[in-house]
């Protein structure tokens, strides 16, 4: 096989003289200098393990406590009451040491020992005011005494110039919620969802379980919350992402979109080169911790533990449960193009290919005239379809010889690439439609040509424009988003095209050739791949996407109108529910952070409440203007104090999820927990925050926006809604549901969005209402057609 010549560093023939060694020098400088890049890497890894581990104490801290400590001695003083003179007295090599020289060292272990402690305390200092969250419950603008002390706390304990993994060790646990709070407040949501009848039945069912099971179970949460970092995520990880069989494609993964109204360059391969470069000019970044703590209010950290899976990790499929392998610093990614799978090296002798040379490689892809191996073209529907049938099928054909080496090398890849043929975008006489169908290719594209169990796949398609999708397991939609911000801008922005629209710098010719991935696909296989390709092409042809961009304004009037952004469009949503569904409201699932907890993942905002309900009746009620305001401002306070509980750990419904677990492994069951549980989400929603404004500029180039991104429904009869709020005038919205269902349709849900969005804000604003503007009247230079 041509990729077992490449990798082979010498050639010898034996001949009746001896033995004739043929030594390929360009292959040894190769295996030397990735051998540097390997150790370099090695030797940046324990330097950021040093300062990460003594943080927010520094190394040099040390030398200057160890001359404090001698100088004191000096003086003939003894800051240490005795204990270095006990230290002297015990010390193995006393013997062999002048008493100078064992004074020294027994006043460098004490000054050591001293460090230790004090990085200790510091750690533990910290940390307890971390735990600190009442500052969240207060108004920016009017902070208590309290907190602007806590502040100025948090910042001298915190250290300077924190890498990415320095507040770790310093962010509390989670704690466990009580279990009476935790009742009450699920009581209190679902009040508005329930008749007199259905209410009564479920307050006693909760009580039962209060007075009784729920009180053994928190006995063994609290238990796992004193032994584990965090007593919720590796159970979410677990139940709710590996355990489950379903396609992942749609039910769980997620996408990412390009910019809206521009693309940088319509060469495909140029777009590839600049954006593949970004990509690992981010692992660098990441590998080094030179990416910046995420900070709130830029003093409280947030948990950085999402970002470690990021590059190098892929989904392993087994029968009962999937596993997360992650690997260290592949040096290629794959390339899928027309049913073929190519190995492209992105180092060549210990250096990152240019951006240039990555187009070169990537137009050599699109160039290659070869047909797919039998069985090779839809066998990415593997990922798409049944978790089982995929992990029977690759424990039966690829455990052994090259079928096995091919999805090693798919597997152990930083990232996935797919060259697709399509055009996408806002583009043709209808942007509308165009941006649906762009949304539903990134999705699930055409359910065989992404693979869909890598942490993340980027699709680059044949106009040039690009997008992602990404696997849920590992992390969560902010933390690719802050990858996604970051390759759109460097791509755009720093790199750059030149004036023919391909990637600047030189070509070095004498790259070696992508490697074609080889695979022996027998014919048992390739039926399981048919059948996989079925489940998966009804589940994609079964989804129904609406993506609309709403510029008749966007946060900055809604500021005006002294409301919360968040709470303005989660109380939009209800509205908007309520009139498409027929005058009902429906259990609605927001998602929240709780990044503020070491290895938090999200919790649940439940923004139906009883406050959101009674104002939606009284404006389709016809109440008049001040009692709509009035019960809009308490419908608003209270989201957004539900949304501070969620995010300080005190939400619901990771409490109740993990109660549920506990009961499974004791084997009791709980009528209670078993309801609450089943619960269908109607409707699902989440807001990707802008996370790196600083790399856009939005005033002076707001065409140059992603449109954000989106995911599946999570109910078959229910909605998924994602929203990205872009600089103050613009807010994107991502629908979708299920044409199977009758009662929901993406389009008109999206009507009566946009129709609540200029209702609420004319009942919020003193002033008339202005004039929308048409989404296709903004003049652009680089306008897709």
């Amino acid at each position: 096989m041509a990729e077992a010549h490449q990798a082979v560093a010498f050639q010898f023939t034996v001949t009746p003289e001896g033995i004739d060694l043929q030594l390929s020098h360009q292959a040894l400088t190769e295996i030397y200098l990735s051998g540097v890049r390997s150790w370099k890497k090695r030797i940046i890894r324990l330097k950021n393990s040093v300062i990460t581990g003594v943080y927010p104490a520094s190394p040099s801290s040390w030398l200057f406590v160890v001359i404090a400590i001698l100088a004191t001695m000096y003086t003939r003083s003894d800051p240490s009451m005795g204990l270095i003179a006990k230290i002297q007295e015990h010390l193995p090599v006393s013997q062999s040491m002048s008493t100078q020289c064992q004074a020294v060292v027994s006043a460098v272990l004490f000054s050591t020992m001293l460090w230790l402690l004090l990085i200790f305390t510091m750690r533990l200092c910290l940390k307890q005011l971390l735990s600190y969250h009442r500052w969240m419950f207060e108004q920016h603008a009017k902070m208590s005494t309290t907190t602007k002390v806590w502040v100025a706390l948090v910042r001298i304990f915190s250290g300077r110039k924190p890498l990415l993994y320095s507040y770790q060790g310093s962010l509390p646990n989670l704690p466990v919620p009580a279990v009476k709070d935790t009742v009450k407040r699920y009581l209190e949501s679902v009040r508005p969802l329930m008749d007199d009848t259905e209410y009564e039945r479920m307050t006693k069912l909760a009580s039962e379980f209060e007075s009784s099971l729920g009180n053994r179970l928190q006995w063994y949460l609290k238990l796992k919350a004193l032994w584990a970092a965090n007593y919720v995520s590796d159970w979410w990880e677990e139940y709710v992402y590996l355990r489950g069989r379903s396609p992942i494609m749609v039910n769980s993964n997620y996408y990412g979109m390009d910019f809206l109204y521009v693309t940088p360059t319509p060469i495909q391969a140029a777009r590839a080169g600049n954006s593949i470069h970004a990509f690992f000019l981010y692992r660098r970044k990441l590998n080094r911790e030179e990416i910046k703590p995420w900070l709130l209010r830029s003093a409280v950290p947030c948990c950085s533990y999402q970002f470690e899976r990021m590059f190098d990790t892929c989904r392993i499929p087994g029968t009962l449960t999937d596993t997360v392998q992650h690997w260290q610093d592949s040096d290629y990614i794959v390339v899928y193009h027309r049913g073929r799978y190519f190995r492209l090296k992105v180092y060549q002798a210990g250096r990152l290919l240019s951006p240039r040379e990555i187009e070169f490689q990537i137009q050599r892809i699109l160039d290659d005239s070869s047909s797919p191996s039998k069985g090779e073209a839809k066998l990415g529907a593997l990922t798409a379809g049944d978790r089982i049938p995929w992990a029977k099928a690759r424990a039966k054909y690829f455990s052994s010889g090259v079928n096995k080496r091919s999805l090693d090398c798919i597997e152990k890849a930083a990232f996935f690439v797919t060259l697709d043929d399509d055009e996408q975008g806002m583009m043709g006489d209808d942007p509308a439609a165009s941006l649906d169908r762009y949304a539903k290719s990134l999705l699930h594209g055409k359910c065989y040509d992404r693979w869909f169990d890598k942490s993340f796949s980027v699709v680059y398609y044949k106009n040039g424009k690009n997008g992602i999708n990404a696997e849920h397991s590992f992390a969560d939609a902010p933390v690719i988003a802050h990858l996604w911000e970051y390759a759109l801008a460097t791509d755009s922005f720093q790199l750059g095209y030149n004036t023919e629209g391909h990637c600047k710098g030189e070509v070095d010719s004498s790259l070696p050739q992508p490697q074609k991935l080889n695979w022996e696909i027998p014919p048992e296989c390739e039926e399981q791949i048919s059948q996989s390709l079925a489940v998966a092409q009804a589940l994609a042809d079964d989804v129904d996407f609406h993506v609309f961009s709403f510029r008749d304004f966007g946060k900055g009037k809604v500021k005006k109108c002294r409301a919360s952004p968040d709470a303005f469009i989660q109380m939009v949503l209800q509205l908007a529910y309520y009139r498409v569904s027929g005058r009902t409201f429906c259990l609605t699932y927001e998602a929240s952070m709780t990044r503020l907890f070491r290895e938090g993942r999200t919790e649940t905002v439940r923004s139906c409440s009883n406050e959101s309900s009674a104002f939606v009746r009284a404006l389709e009620g016809g109440e008049t203007a001040d009692v709509c305001r009035r019960l809009f401002r308490a419908a608003s306070e209270k989201h957004q104090q539900l949304y501070r509980l969620a995010m300080t750990g005190a939400g619901i419904d990771r409490h109740l999820f993990c109660l549920y677990v506990v009961s499974k492994y004791l084997g009791v069951e709980s009528s209670f927990l078993k309801e609450v549980l089943s619960e269908p989400w109607r409707l699902s929603t989440s807001q990707t925050p802008v996370q790196q404004v600083e790399l856009f500029d939005l005033v002076n180039h707001p065409e140059y926006m992603s449109c954000g991104g989106g995911f599946g429904p999570v109910a078959d009869d229910g909605y998924g809604v994602s929203y990205y709020i872009v600089g103050e005038n613009i807010i994107n919205f991502h629908i979708s549901c299920k044409h199977s269902c009758p009662d929901t349709d993406a389009h008109k849900f999206g009507d009566q969005i946009r129709k609540a969005l200029n209702d609420l804000i004319q009942l919020l604003s003193p002033n008339p209402k202005e004039p929308s503007k048409p989404e296709e009247s903004r003049p652009e230079a680089k306008k897709d057609k």
